[in-house]
């Protein structure tokens, strides 16, 4: 959709300054630090079943909440940190995306320390550790899911991952920049 100013962006994009923002500075940009990825996969999970916008709009809550997603912080939440949770309205209160963000941060460190950081494992499902460049003309090609979200969610789902489905896991490659799923037409491509 292009700008008066020239600027062209994907459509799902819209016109809500938040959303314009998040298009053109994060989402697909490519995350190579471990606090940003673990910050993307709590938003993603807690996602599930919502709208994107609705998770964007409570992000800062969601640092808040989530001890500005220090996974080590979140590992470590215990039953009364979640009815804690329970009670912020800045949120989504939802008690199994709230546990199981708590047990994906375990998760997480668990991945870590045997990858040696959680954007290796990722990276060790891309052909030769790379992004994926694809070459979409329009949203309505643009897949929910692949065969590679599906092998990774699949792998997630063994060692404990919840609310992290393939469509969930597609969003997140998108959203952290190891699938490059901006349009051709896209000025931020």
């Amino acid at each position: 959709m292009e700008k008066a100013d020239g600027i062209v962006r994907c459509g799902w994009s819209g016109t809500d300054l938040l959303y314009t923002t998040y298009h053109d500075q994060e989402w697909g940009r490519e995350v190579n630090d471990d606090p940003t990825m673990f910050e993307f996969l709590v938003l993603e999970s807690s996602q599930a079943g919502l709208s994107w916008i609705t998770i964007l709009r409570r992000r800062e809550n969601y640092r808040k909440a989530f001890a500005d997603f220090d996974v080590h912080k979140v590992a470590g939440f215990t039953e009364e940190d979640v009815e804690r949770l329970m009670q912020d309205q800045g949120i989504i209160r939802n008690r199994r995306k709230i546990e199981s963000t708590i047990s994906n941060a375990r998760c997480f460190i668990k991945v870590q320390e045997e990858f040696g950081s959680f954007c290796a494992y990722l990276r060790s499902f891309l052909p030769g550790g790379e992004r994926i460049v694809n070459h979409w003309s329009s949203l309505s090609d643009v897949p929910a899911s692949t065969d590679l979200s599906d092998r990774i969610s699949k792998d997630m789902k063994k060692r404990g991952f919840k609310f992290f489905g393939t469509t969930i896991c597609y969003a997140h490659l998108q959203a952290v920049g190891y699938v490059n799923d901006h349009l051709v037409s896209c000025s931020f491509r």
